[in-house]
């Protein structure tokens, strides 16, 4: 398979084997009349690890199609794998703040507010006396 180097540097990175990648051509669709109705120009991709597919119809060639659907394909990868990686750091620090201890200044401040609320409750007296 000849991909451009970059669009391969790009495949490699991700840890993308062209073996998992499905790539059809298929007639296209749309405004384009006989040319389009005749000739396999679109280019289909699916990366089966993933489920991820691209179909792209922006040029009248088949080669232009092909190299910009694996670009295309590279780029969603990379969205997928920065989401995940995003998801990932955002949990762990979401767990990091929920588990830190509190501050001096924010424990003095608990305390003055739950001997408040013990304040306004022991003014109710007990329940069932009247």
């Amino acid at each position: 398979m000849d991909l451009p180097s970059q669009i391969q540097a790009r495949l490699d990175a991700l840890g993308v084997r062209s073996a998992d990648v499905e790539e059809s051509f298929v007639r296209g669709s749309g405004a384009g009349g006989q040319k389009i109705n005749k000739t396999s120009s679109t280019v289909c991709l699916r990366h089966r690890l993933t489920g991820v597919e691209v179909r792209c119809q922006r040029e009248r060639s088949q080669a232009a199609n092909r190299e910009l659907a694996w670009a295309e394909l590279a780029a969603k990868l990379e969205t997928r794998l920065r989401a995940a990686e995003h998801a990932r750091r955002s949990a762990f620090e979401q767990a990091r703040r929920r588990n830190r201890k509190k501050s001096y200044g924010q424990k003095l401040k608990q305390v003055a507010d739950k001997r408040h609320r013990a304040g306004i409750k022991a003014k109710r007296g007990r329940a069932g006396e009247e």
